[in-house]
């Protein structure tokens, strides 16, 4: 089986499906923002396709190999000198600091997990850079790009295949439902009990991410400083655990975005260095080998690596989890100061910053696979070392040190991103319902303690991920087993307005157990295999895990949506559940709901607009948004009216919102001087948010959301 053809025809309908359900809801058409979404879709899908076809297929020119004539070095204890873990220690600190400067003043809930809701697209494209690369991303796919070459990028290049439903549909729910959690929704849409199982596979599987992680900071820095596993990965996660706790998603916010910027200047520095050591980046793709150029492994030859495990266990399981269920990456979402924002953020990440890091995190093994051809590395280096080795041989003192820096980004901007999602899931889905009553400062502190106590939890994890070979087979086989029943069910739910509650249970515990039994016995996942060879496993419980360790996303999928569907189909609907604003095609109740009238996902106009304090305490609506007054020459200017939402944020659009918040207009002061500017009326409280300090007599710039 061609896994080119494989790959497109199976995503290439989940996009069809996409697309048809964007079409129905107005969102694509063929004039004005309708043909925008559609041509950027479809331009999305053919670049994606574009490329990969010519990896796949292209001829191109490979250079003669050249013999290793140098001495084989000997393997050191350590790496690097004194200089470059100085330099490692010194971002150690100032990610600390960035982390406790940031999170300051945070005084609700919302502010913790959300960062208040007030974000520019960009920053949040580039805070999720730094997610996406996650803590076992330098050391996993530089082992894959040096052993099977480009196909490494299969699993960033796979995601566009979900992106209509994700943009069009799943995320204005999200959104405009003002979802705190995502348990939250499934008891929204089918009751309690969905919600309370819901809460436990996510914690399960979030809390797992976590060890992970941490189990991918341990062997880092074992073979950078030779320090035991478990205790370098608890070492690492006592930093990440003490930012978050400090500032929540604010503090992950800015951290990630600090370190997204030196991981593309680290990853693509790589490619320049070794570029550099061959004479141009000509030589550098020569010297890679034609084998190592392609998009894709083999269909299904390799049990250890083949196209079609990566494709079911990343592009259909794991990339729907993380669009659509993964807390840590849907709050970041939810940090936009609208949904909007938020589509444009995953545009970016989607067609341009997930190619970019399939090369950031794989450059180690590209170039040090070139440099092994071209006779400047030895041949059949370790795999699992070769990011070391790579970036050793090619870095100086002290740029070496930066180099392991932004391995160090990697490894702490996926944790503190899990870490902030496991609080939210607690104190919201677990905390709040057994204590109705608890106050925003207990919620907050219940929230702090959560994110140390999820930190330790992982780091026990640690040494059950050890029992796998790679970081990539752990994390495969991890993700593999976890997601599928919640994916299906989420998915059900939102796009199929039939699907039960019953069946909703159905599908997360019955698939929950039938991927148990699958472990257990793993000639379950036979059948769904699609001829990936069987492999020598030990005689452990959870040896089968192992087993079809990639496949098993695809026997998971299958058995949960058969289970669904036949359940939906023997079940009657709850024709007493409101599903306006749960479902496909009731974005505009979700709407409704969330401003409180009628709207649209239209905004006005920047406009800019002075400051008036007011001494008095303001109402705020049940969401937490200040009732304030706004000037008729504001009003006019944004054609807004009492009810309107209004973001208004300082002029420096470099800040990327974090001088920004959410008004509501309680009022038009239509008296005044007819030559009266625009103006707006802010409180004490929404002024410390909004207006920098030695910048109150300053302009602010408004627009009209909604």
């Amino acid at each position: 089986m061609d896994p080119f053809l494989y790959q497109y025809a199976i995503g290439g309908t989940v996009f069809a499906i996409g697309l048809i359900y964007a079409g129905r809801s107005g969102y694509l058409g063929l004039r004005g923002r309708g043909l925008r979404n559609l041509l950027v879709a479809l331009g999305g899908l053919a670049a994606c396709a574009a490329l990969q076809g010519w990896l796949q297929y292209g001829e191109m020119t490979v250079a003669e190999p050249v013999p290793f004539s140098g001495a084989t070095p000997t393997t050191p204890t350590t790496i690097g000198t004194g200089l470059d873990y100085a330099v490692m220690g010194a971002y150690f600190l100032a990610i600390l600091a960035i982390g406790t400067w940031f999170g300051r003043g945070q005084r609700s809930t919302r502010d913790f997990f959300f960062g208040g809701q007030r974000f520019s697209w960009w920053l949040i494209a580039f805070s999720l850079l730094a997610t996406t690369i996650g803590s076992y991303s330098f050391v996993k796919y530089s082992k894959v790009a040096y052993s099977f070459g480009l196909a490494s990028s299969q699993t960033y290049l796979n995601d566009w295949f979900w992106m209509p439903l994700f943009l069009f549909g799943w995320l204005p729910i999200l959104y405009f439902s003002r979802l705190t959690s995502i348990p939250e929704y499934f008891e929204r849409r089918f009751g309690r009990p969905a919600r309370r199982l819901a809460t436990a596979l996510l914690l399960l599987y979030l809390v797992g991410y976590v060890g992970v992680n941490l189990f991918t900071m341990g062997k880092a820095l074992h073979y950078l400083l030779g320090w035991p596993v478990l205790a370098a990965a608890a070492g690492v996660a006592a930093i990440s655990a003490t930012y978050v706790t400090a500032g929540g998603q604010t503090s992950v916010i800015m951290t990630d975005l600090f370190q997204g910027v030196m991981l593309l200047v680290v990853g693509l520095g790589l490619l320049v260095l070794g570029a550099l050591a061959l004479g141009g980046f000509e030589p550098l793709w020569e010297h890679l080998p034609r084998s190592h150029r392609s998009a894709f492994a083999s269909f299904n030859e390799d049990p250890s690596y083949n196209s079609v495990g990566i494709f079911w266990q990343d592009a259909m399981a794991n990339s729907a989890m993380f669009y659509f269920l993964n807390q840590g990456i849907l709050m970041r979402f939810m940090a936009a100061r609208s949904v909007e924002e938020g589509r444009k953020a995953a545009t970016a990440v989607l067609l341009v910053l997930m190619p970019v890091a399939a090369v950031v995190v794989a450059s180690g093994g590209w170039v040090g696979r070139s440099l092994e051809h071209a006779g400047l590395l030895p041949p059949g280096m370790d795999p699992a070392k070769v990011f070391f080795i790579t970036a050793d041989f090619l870095a100086r003192p002290g740029v070496f040190g930066l180099v392991m820096a932004a391995l160090t980004a990697a490894l702490m901007s996926t944790v503190d991103t899990l870490i902030t999602a496991v609080s939210a899931i607690v104190v919201n889905d677990v905390i709040q319902p057994l204590r109705p009553a608890a106050t925003e400062s207990q919620l907050l502190k219940a929230a702090r303690w959560t994110a140390l106590a999820v930190t330790v939890v992982g780091v026990g994890l640690v040494p059950i991920f050890s029992m796998f070979d790679s970081i990539y087979a752990a994390h495969g086989a991890f993700t593999a087993a976890v997601t599928p029943p919640l994916v299906v069910a989420l998915l059900l739910g939102v796009f199929w307005k039939r699907f039960t509650a019953a069946a909703a249970l159905a599908t997360m515990g019955g698939g929950a157990l039938a991927i148990l039994a699958s472990i257990l016995y793993p000639a379950l996942v036979a059948p769904f295999a699609q001829g990936v060879p069987a492999v020598e496993i030990g005689d452990g419980l959870l040896e089968g895990a192992r087993q079809y360790k990639y496949m098993r996303a695809c026997y998971g999928l299958c058995v949960s949506a058969a289970i669904g569907i036949a359940v939906t189909l023997v079940t009657r609907p709850d024709k007493t559940r409101d599903l306006n604003g749960l479902v496909w095609g009731t974005v505009a109740a979700a709407l409704a709901r969330y401003k409180g009238r009628a709207g649209t996902e239209q905004e006005s106009a920047w406009t800019t607009v002075t400051v008036r304090r007011r001494a008095q305490p303001v109402e705020h609506t049940d969401s937490g948004l200040p009732r304030l007054r706004v000037s008729a020459a504001l009003a006019s200017a944004l054609a807004a009216t009492t009810g309107d939402l209004l973001y208004i944020s300082d002029r420096r659009r470099f800040l990327g919102g974090l001088r920004s918040g959410h008004v509501l207009i309680d009022a038009i002061q239509t008296a005044g001087s007819p030559t009266e500017g625009p103006w707006i009326e802010l409180d004490d409280e929404t002024a410390a948010s909004v207006v920098a300090p030695g910048r109150e007599d300053l302009l602010l710039r408004a627009r009209r959301l909604y």
